[in-house]
């Protein structure tokens, strides 16, 4: 996006809602204070199960806080130009790295005498005692697909008829990602 100085900025559209109040939940029937929210209603009505009556929407989360009733809309309208947000949401997966990938291990020292094969290995993994591998230590294993959470992202435009928010830099995840968005 370029401002008005023909500074570029790089920006990510976000689909923010509309989302539906489906359920508050109160103290005294559930034990805590929270609404239900969902997002991206199900139009064939043969894909809704019986527990799912009354709350026909692929994504459903639930947020602390009583605000709202039972029914009404979030939308992209609730933010404000030039607002400062953080978004949550889940990382892109990598599938199995090994330490020189995940952990930024440096491998073997040289590439001569004795390192067949060995040259991104995370050499050695215990000691002489506890004589195991310990608890936490860093070692190959599934990469990505965490819960991540980016802070103070500017939000450089609204288009509120499409429900689009424009935010300045990169959210988590790959495209189609549910992301959470606060103020």
């Amino acid at each position: 996006m370029f401002d008005n100085n023909g500074k570029l900025t790089p920006v990510t559209l976000v689909s923010a809602g509309p989302c539906v109040i489906l359920q508050k939940k109160s103290k005294d029937k559930d034990g805590y204070e929270a609404i239900q929210l969902g997002y991206m209603k199900i139009e064939k009505k043969n894909k809704i199960g019986k527990s799912m009556k009354g709350k026909e929407y692929k994504k459903i989360r639930e947020y602390r806080g009583t605000e709202g009733n039972v029914g009404d809309e979030i939308n992209a309208s609730l933010f404000v130009e030039g607002e400062i947000v953080k978004v949550s949401g889940v990382s892109k997966g990598k599938g199995f790295q090994g330490g020189v990938k995940k952990h930024g291990f440096k491998g073997k020292l040289s590439a001569t005498h004795g390192n067949k094969h060995e040259h991104r290995t995370i050499g050695s993994t215990g000691r002489r005692f506890p004589q195991h591998v310990q608890k936490g230590r860093k070692m190959p294993g599934r990469m990505g697909a965490d819960r991540i959470t980016v802070k103070n992202l500017k939000v450089m435009k609204i288009d509120k008829e499409n429900n689009l928010l424009v935010l300045k830099g990169a959210v988590p995840g790959h495209r189609g990602t549910l992301l959470e968005i606060k103020n």
